[in-house]
């Protein structure tokens, strides 16, 4: 029984506040102010309590973490009851983990409810409800006199009771003979119709009519039962096993009530769960959609069964999980494999098994292109084929076996042969085994097999041989039975290749047979396959001496035509001396009421034509990658199965093997042949009466494999090396034609090509070599097909003797310092005649005696001095140099003295320093001055030969030091001097700093003519000219031909200009600025000289002329617009602005001048003003303005920049 408890309203009675949404679903949260204080919360759960369906007696909690300010009080309460019974309720706190939990040790099923957990402070309240549902167990005396509750207004759901007839084994009533299980039933109503015939077998059905007829009425009832709780029903999966070793079945389903109950059932009996600890229990169900999930894990063989899934007690599934009595004796091996190379997966198992499962990476694997399955003819070696590896195929394989699995890696590495960017060729090895003889394994295992059947063979033998010895029973008068209200079709095991036998069919079908002085059949007759031109004796034994007659076809049978009857104490013999065509037939033995018939089919072996054998048996001869195909013709025969082997094995249709059966002819093809597909082919026909055999053979060409090594030395002297090697396993084919040699000396990169050798030597010998030097060989086998991959020598082979040279001169220190340690040496005086490459340069610290190489051997030192880097400041270091030739690095030089890694004591010295600076008034000033001394050195600034003001800051730090002015004045400009003193010396340096800002404009500018062609332009001196020493003048000029200004003049340090080449009937124009190391000041117009400075006044006869004038104040066109740019983009702002005079255009970020700052880009192009900013950063954000200046007057415009994040 099931206690299911009812879910209520989790929302407290009365309660008024402000509802807020929780970030974790089912959490309701009700607030008691509207605007919390700051620092303080109202409460919410983290973690909430889960649902939870427990067999009663178990030991049931709910856990929860709650958040807060204050820390909230929590609370647990349910629906229907009280939980102040400490015996049975305890609510736990655990301050590390912040955990409320709360327990029910031995949960009964009075205590299937809603509960509630509630957190309040003085802020709020939060609450989550949870359901606990107990399973009852076992028979309660007290639930027996209860009585079933009625239906009230067609809810069925208060009565529910299972309607399946699969019952737990302690409530199976006893089955009655010939009734059906009925688990039958259940698999025919989920189970596909391919799978009919199979479950029928297994159950002994063979009433096929009935059966059909039977099931579709029950399909009908269970399909409206249903539609009762269930819109639609599709995509059942049966249970299988996974890659992972958990078993699971599938089905999608549409529920009318998305809270109807559903239940898990394994013969009969409810299977726990819960949907949100499915990770942590054995079973889960899993719901995704319409689409429910049952897995389960760590199999064993109890987990064999029945399973049912339930919606409100119909069922909507069933599907049975039967557990093979399997193992692994052999378990897959890693497998580590080359680009393009096979790998290969094998086990064996323990009882045989026609096939297993096989994952590549958790995803299953069939054969195909990819993969090819391989199954040895008793059926417990098993290999997995991975073909054609790379890279992206590592990865974890398994195996499976019913509820057993095993699992290995298998690990690709790259072809280290292959160019560089191009394909590696396909090989034709293969990776991978057991590394042990799987053929002897399972041949020790089949023995130990056919062992155990015999003994249980000899167990039931001895078992009958008790059974008959016993005295037989007495014998009753029958009294006659009733008859069955129910006619039942008769059922039994299905047996295959002979039927059931006759006699004991009839003995059967009456009780009362077998008694004392009554005939009876002890042995009948069964179908028998007889081989043409053989004899057959067919008979039948009484269990007493009677009489009995023979029939075939219908027609009584007597001795003659080769056929003789005849009778042989009980036994009644039909015997024929050669067995025709005509001898077939159905043959019945009768006597009395008891007989039995057996069928008799005659006919002969398979048979080849001799043409048709003949040319089968001619080989097949093709390269590697091409197609190979194999035909044999037959006569057409009923019953005939043919079977194609390769080397003894069984090939499958499947991978790179095609198998085409027509009725008077087999077709084998091998697609992209390997060398591994070459071998005896084998077609075998077989029919009840025999089997016949034809073997070809299939030969693959392709180029050798490489030769066998390792490469051995026979000899080597200072002229002569030799070397020997193995031929290789795989010819390709064909007989090697030679060997290619090549040579590669060390430390280079390119290889020689030595000669050949022909096929029956496998030595070489090297005449062309220099003593001491070492060389690497690369062997090569060739045939008619190409050329092998390269038998490579492992370690290098020395000419002659290993010759070192003598010691270099012990290292002389040059120089030392905390970062460097320049060294000297002389050459070895004795080099042994082996010329020098290079040397090996060792240090070690002082108070230790390891020495460590500063470089590696192959990556010699080719001069004999070298600046050491790699030392600590402060640390005593010896070094020693070792001379290296061809046959290494040789004895090392003595030692040289303890050095120190630190700098020598020198004098202060300054590095490229400035020594004028120029600053605009406002911004900060820094000087920075970088200098080396030993030790380190007092630093002082003076400024004009007097001490720096309190606000200047000076920062110190190692071989830098830095002035800054943070905001500079023009009184800050003068000479600022740096002085460094240490023990060993002073220096000092001299600065100038000119602190300045833009000028201003020159006074009224006059012009004179003093000559004919010449003007004198004159101004009065800017009031900047005292100040400014670097102050100068510039002169522009414009005429009315091309009304352009042009400079005629600069770096002016005089307050006059002498224009020349002045045309007359030309209006002239001048303009004066200032300029300084900051710019340009605002110019001073001249007054216009040349058209009307001679003409006679005209007489107005007292009429007054109107000028016409285009000057007018700077105004504001098209204004700036607002920018919102994304951090790093490109920026570009612009506006129009007119007036006459042209005005000056100057603009400010925050009332802050930019227009001579480099991070912005500014132009004036007529009247059109620009700014361009590269990548724009959140510093650049602000209120940017655009400001022009004339003689008469002023316009501005601004906008906000904000750059986003």
């Amino acid at each position: 029984m099931f206690r299911k408890s009812k879910v209520t309203d989790g929302t407290s009675v009365g309660q008024v506040g402000f509802k807020k949404k929780s970030r974790v679903p089912g959490v309701m949260i009700t607030q008691f102010i509207e605007t919390l204080p700051e620092g303080v919360s109202h409460p919410d759960f983290t973690r909430k309590p889960i649902a939870l369906t427990i067999q009663e007696g178990k030991f049931a909690f709910f856990k929860a973490i709650v958040t807060g300010d204050p820390k909230p009080t929590v609370t647990w309460t349910r629906n229907n009851g009280d939980v102040s019974d400490t015996l049975r309720y305890q609510s736990k706190y655990d301050p590390n983990s912040e955990e409320h939990t709360f327990e029910m040790p031995n949960v009964q099923p009075d205590q299937a409810d809603t509960y509630k957990c509630i957190a309040t402070n003085e802020y709020g309240q939060a609450f989550v409800a949870v359901v606990l549902n107990v399973i009852e167990v076992g028979f309660k005396k007290s639930k027996a006199s209860e009585p079933v509750p009625e239906a009230t207004d067609g809810n069925f759901k208060n009565v529910l009771k299972r309607k399946s007839k699969i019952r737990p084994k302690s409530e199976q009533p006893e089955r009655k003979d010939g009734e059906i299980d009925p688990k039958f039933w259940e698999l025919l109503l989920s189970a596909d119709k391919k799978d009919y015939e199979r479950i029928c077998t297994e159950y002994g059905i063979t009433d096929f009519r009935w059966m059909l007829k039977k099931l579709n009425e029950m399909k009908k009832e269970r399909e409206e039962e249903q539609a009762t709780f269930v819109k639609n029903l599709s995509n059942l999966k049966p249970i299988k096993v996974n890659g992972d070793g958990s078993a699971s079945f599938e089905l999608d389903m549409d529920l009318l009530e998305p809270s109807s109950s559903v239940f898990i059932y394994k013969d009969g009996e409810m299977v726990p769960y819960t949907k949100e600890l499915g990770d942590k229990m054995k079973h889960s169900l899993n719901q995704v959609g319409r689409k429910f999930v049952f897995s389960m894990k760590d199999l064993l063989p109890d987990d064999a069964g029945l399973y049912q899934l339930d919606v409100e007690g119909v069922t909507m599934f069933s599907t049975e999980f039967k557990v093979p009595m399997v193992d692994f004796l052999v378990k897959i091996q890693e497998v580590k494999a080359i680009e393009r190379e096979d790998a290969v997966f094998e086990c064996v198992l323990s009882n045989p098994f026609s096939k297993i499962n096989w994952f590549g990476k958790n995803l299953p694997v069939e054969p195909g292109e990819k993969f090819d399955v391989e199954v040895s003819e008793d059926k417990l070696i098993h290999r997995l084929v991975v073909k054609d590896c790379m890279v992206v195929d590592k990865g974890i394989y398994s195996a499976c076996a019913g509820i057993k699995s095993c699992n290995a890696w298998l690990l690709v590495e790259p072809d280290k042969n292959a160019g560089k960017g191009k394909k590696s060729e396909r090989k034709t090895t293969r990776a991978g085994g057991s590394g042990v003889d799987l053929q002897q394994v399972a041949q020790e295992q089949q023995v130990k097999l056919v062992q155990q059947r015999e003994e249980r063979k000899e167990e039931i033998k001895a078992a009958q041989e008790v059974a008959a010895a016993a005295p037989p029973p007495e014998i009753k008068k029958a009294e006659p039975a009733p008859e069955p209200a129910v006619q039942v079709p008769t059922i039994g095991k299905a047996v295959a290749g002979n039927a059931l036998k006759a006699g004991e069919a009839s003995s059967s079908a009456n009780p009362l047979q077998g008694a004392v002085g009554e005939p009876d059949i002890t042995s009948g007759l069964s179908d028998t396959y007889a081989l043409r031109g053989t004899p057959l004796e067919l008979t039948v034994t009484m269990n007493i001496e009677c009489d009995g007659s023979w029939f075939k076809d219908g027609e009584p049978l007597s001795s003659g035509g080769g056929v003789t009857v005849f009778k042989e104490g009980l036994a009644h013999k039909t015997r024929i001396a050669s067995c025709q065509d005509d001898d077939s037939g159905l043959y019945r033995f009768e006597s009395g009421k008891q007989s039995t018939q057996g069928k008799v089919t005659v006919g002969g072996v398979p048979e080849f034509d001799p043409d048709d054998l003949h040319k089968f048996s001619k080989p097949v001869v093709v390269r590697v990658g091409q197609n190979a195909a194999f035909k044999m013709p037959f006569p057409q025969q009923d019953g005939l199965v043919i079977s194609w082997f390769k080397d003894g094995t069984e090939l499958k249709d499947g991978g790179g093997v095609k198998i085409v059966r027509e009725p008077n002819h087999s077709r084998l093809l091998f697609k992209d042949c390997l060398r591994t597909d070459a071998g005896e082919i084998k077609i075998q026909l077989t029919n009840p009466f025999g089997t016949i055999e034809a073997t070809s053979q299939l030969i693959v060409l392709d180029r050798p494999g490489p030769p066998e090594g390792p490469v051995e030395t026979v000899e080597t002297t200072s002229t002569v090396i030799e070397i020997k090697w193995n031929p290789p396993k795989d010819n390709g084919g064909l007989e090697v034609t030679h060997y290619l040699i090549e040579r590669q000396p060390t430390r280079q990169t390119s290889w020689t090509k030595l000669g050949d050798v022909s096929a029956d030597k496998t030595t070489f010998r090297d005449r062309n070599v220099t003593h001491g030097k070492l060389y690497n060989y690369r062997i090569y086998a060739e045939n008619p097909e190409g050329v092998s991959d390269a038998l490579e020598t492992i370690d290098s082979i020395m000419a002659g003797v290993l010759i070192l040279s003598g010691p270099p001169g012990a290292p002389t220190i040059v120089s030392a310092s905390k970062t460097c340690i320049h060294l000297t040496w002389t050459p070895p005086e004795d080099t042994r005649g082996v010329p020098i490459v290079g040397y090996l340069l060792e240090k070690r610290m002082k108070d230790t005696n390891q020495w460590v190489a500063i470089n590696a051997v192959n990556e010699p030192i080719e001069d004999i001095k070298i600046a050491v880097k790699d030392i600590t400041e402060g640390s005593e270091y010896q070094f020693r140099v070792s001379a290296i030739n061809v046959s290494g690095a040789g004895d090392p030089s003595p030692p040289s003295e303890m050095v120190c890694a630190k700098n020598p004591n020198m004098r202060p010295c300054f590095k490229d320093p400035v020594d004028f600076i120029v600053v605009r008034a406002g911004n900060s000033v820094r000087i920075k001055i970088m200098y080396e001394a030993e030790p380190p050195p007092q630093i002082t600034w003076l400024k004009d030969d007097e001490p720096i003001s309190p606000w200047i800051n000076v920062i110190n730090a190692e071989g830098m030091s830095q002035l800054v002015v943070p905001s500079s004045k023009r009184s800050d400009s003068g000479v600022y001097t740096i002085i460094a003193k240490n023990s060993v010396g002073e220096a000092s340096f001299d600065i100038e700093v000119r602190v300045t800002d833009e000028p201003k404009s020159p006074g009224p500018v006059a012009i004179e003519q003093t000559v004919h062609g010449k003007l004198l332009i004159s101004w009065a001196p800017s009031p900047d000219q005292e100040l400014d020493d670097r102050l100068y003048y510039v002169v522009s000029h414009c005429d009315s031909d091309n009304r352009m200004w042009r400079n005629v003049a600069d770096r002016l340090f005089t307050n006059s200009y002498t224009a020349i080449n002045i045309a007359p009937g030309v209006e002239n124009r001048f303009r004066i600025f200032a300029k300084n190391d900051m710019g340009l000041s605002d110019p001073s117009y001249s007054p216009p000289w040349g058209v009307n400075n001679n003409r006679i006044p005209i007489a107005t006869n007292g009429l007054n002329s109107t000028e016409v004038s285009f000057e007018r104040p700077p105004s504001i066109l098209v204004p700036l617009k607002v920018h919102t740019p994304p951090k790093g983009y490109q920026l570009f702002m612009t506006c129009a602005v007119r007036g006459c005079p042209t005005p000056n255009i100057s603009w400010y970020l925050d009332d802050i001048c930019i227009n001579l700052d480099n991070h912005y880009y500014m132009i004036n192009n007529f009247g059109v003003c620009s700014m361009y900013i590269l990548q724009v950063q959140p510093k650049d954000s602000g209120v940017y303005k655009v400001v022009a200046v004339n003689s008469f007057g002023q316009a501005e415009c601004s906008t906000p920049l904000i750059v986003k994040e």
